[in-house]
């Protein structure tokens, strides 16, 4: 869900941010780049300001501790104040201690392009920047903030008033169609929002005369409401509307747009936050008040977790169902063994007659020998034997350790549930498949990271592309490169500087995590290469992930999940 912002409405929530925290104190301040997020933690509550065009709303909840990583910020709020019929929000903030004292917070609600801008002193140097702009109004780092210029159209204050005779000269004499772009462009305080009641029967090509003149003309007390509530004359009354976008709060009832909760103006009537916070809870795609203190940042790593291990059961599924069948191996084994003589040395393939009469096709690998094909054919049924018995058992291990993850992805989106206990749960560098997660810092990393029993970090490559960045651009020479023999799988590294061999426990374990994160993981014992990060070579125009290792030795090592786990760093 994402409400819409108009200059009355943020005009009104300016004034009723004034009165609510007019003197509090603020604590610190925490931005969530990627989320596109930022919070404010007072000591009398925080404030939550979501930026993202999909769910753009501001929410004030309970007080609670800012996370380990927010920004310290001692200052307490001066003022709220919005610029008169523009989309931009400005809190005003005195240092408690420190310099430059001067310290605003800038939000813009342009169309499409959300922003916060925290400046210092009175030049409102930038300081932090959600989105960086270019162009005649630049917003930049360490560049001063220059607001819009004011506002061109007429109304937006008690000097510039706007008579019932200008109102008609300026819109009676249009075709309806045309009279919605010259409110807009005209009259101030008007926006999509709000035009639709304001000019009613007017926007009608079916209305007569009659019709047409008295419905502008109660389009024009309407609109000379709206400008008195937007210049403090006129008490708001806000509501709850019903609109085609969705629920919409506003400062105050409009003709003809249903309202989604009673209005009962007086003492104890909502102000806009809490109707804010109340459209932000009815709706099914938005995340609730009682979970956004929760980092958008963790919540997304945890959804990254859920998916992942959705993925792995799907691959275990199709595993299982693409699994051959251990006789039919077997039996093709059986058959080379009994035809050797007719077998010519080198061929890629043979026609064979089998036992049943029929002649039958076999692939071979021409560098094996006719009875060390035969071989091949029973290690593969071998393999097809021990993954039709472990399949199954991973599979429901997997799924388990997946709705476990799914039931605490609910409870977080409920609110129910800590940042702490997703933090213990979710792996710290989880991502999306395939690529690296963009940052503030830059590109995410191109491997997960684990530690070996005796201490030494181990990293694993994330799929093709990023096992390339790991190999060369993230080991060291003399690191040690491993990888599962005869297997498309992960590259994987044992950082390691000294010329000797690396401990036995440390290479077989670093072995185990290239044998788990490779084709071959259902298999009990995986033969994997290593060699020195400086004896492998990349070809050129070779695929991702395609290297060519030399000095070549090999561990045979067992795919353990357990292993993994107990591995994981963090």
């Amino acid at each position: 869900m994402s409400l819409r912002w108009d200059a009355l409405l943020l005009t009104a929530l300016a004034h009723e941010l004034r009165e609510r925290l007019q003197g509090a104190r603020l604590r610190a301040i925490s931005p969530e780049f990627d989320a596109r997020r930022l919070t404010l933690f007072f000591r009398e509550g925080t404030l939550t300001v979501r930026l993202h065009p999909d769910e753009a709303a501001v929410l004030w909840l309970p007080p609670s501790e800012p996370p380990a990583d927010a920004r310290p910020l001692a200052a307490r709020l001066r003022d709220v104040e919005a610029p008169a019929d523009d989309r931009i929000m400005v809190f005003s903030f005195l240092r408690v201690r420190g310099s430059p004292t001067q310290a605003d917070l800038v939000l813009e609600w342009l169309t499409n392009q959300h922003n916060a801008i925290v400046t210092e002193g009175a030049q409102r140097i930038v300081r932090l920047v959600f989105r960086t702009r270019e162009g005649d109004r630049p917003v930049r780092q360490g560049q001063p903030y220059e607001l819009p210029p004011l506002s061109e159209r007429l109304g937006s204050s008690a000097a510039d008033e706007v008579s019932l005779e200008f109102w008609m000269d300026r819109l009676l004499p249009l075709e309806p169609k045309e009279r919605r772009s010259e409110l807009l462009r005209t009259f101030a305080w008007t926006s999509p929002i709000n035009t639709r009641a304001l000019l009613s029967a007017a926007a009608s090509p079916d209305a007569g005369p009659e019709a047409t003149r008295a419905a502008l003309e109660a389009g024009w007390g309407l609109w000379s409401k709206l400008a008195a509530v937007a210049r403090g004359e006129l008490k708001a009354h806000p509501v709850l509307l019903e609109t085609s976008k969705g629920l919409q709060p506003y400062p105050m009832a409009l003709p003809g747009i249903e309202r989604a909760a009673p209005d009962h103006p007086g003492p104890g009537h909502p102000g806009l936050l809490d109707l804010i916070a109340e459209a932000v809870a009815r709706d099914a795609t938005a995340s609730s008040p009682s979970d956004v203190l929760l980092p958008a940042a963790l919540v997304a790593r945890l959804e990254r977790h859920v998916e992942n291990l959705r993925r792995r059961v799907a691959r275990l599924e199709q595993e299982e169902a693409d699994l051959p069948d251990p006789l039919v191996l077997r039996q093709t084994g059986d058959l080379l063994l009994a035809r050797l003589a007719d077998i010519p040395e080198g061929a890629s393939e043979v026609r064979l007659q089998d036992f049943e009469g029929a002649l039958v096709t076999v692939e071979l690998n021409p560098r094996l020998a006719p009875h060390e094909n035969a071989r091949s054919w029973y290690d593969q049924a071998a393999r097809a034997a021990r993954a039709a018995e472990r399949l199954p058992r991973l599979k429901s291990e997997a799924r388990d350790v997946w709705q476990q993850a799914a039931a605490l992805l609910a409870q977080a989106h409920e609110g129910a549930v800590s940042a702490e206990v997703i933090e213990a749960t979710v792996p710290p560098d989880v991502e999306g498949p395939g690529e690296g997660r963009a940052t503030e810092e830059g590109i995410g990393l191109p491997y997960r990271r684990y530690r070996s029993s005796g201490g030494l970090e181990i990293r694993v490559g994330r799929g093709a592309r990023r096992n390339d960045d790991l190999t060369f651009r993230h080991s060291a020479p003399n690191d040690i490169w491993l990888h599962a023999r005869h297997a498309q799988g992960a590259h994987v590294i044992l950082r390691w500087n000294r010329d000797e061999k690396p401990p036995e426990r440390d290479l077989h374990e670093a072995g185990a995590l290239a044998a788990l994160y490779s084709k071959a993981r259902t298999s009990s014992s995986v033969p994997v290469d290593w060699t020195r990060r400086k004896y492998v070579r990349k070809p050129r125009k070779a695929a991702p992930g395609a290297v060519i290792p030399d000095r070549v030795q090999t561990v045979f090592v067992n795919p353990d999940e357990q292993l993994e786990a107990r591995l994981r760093e963090g």
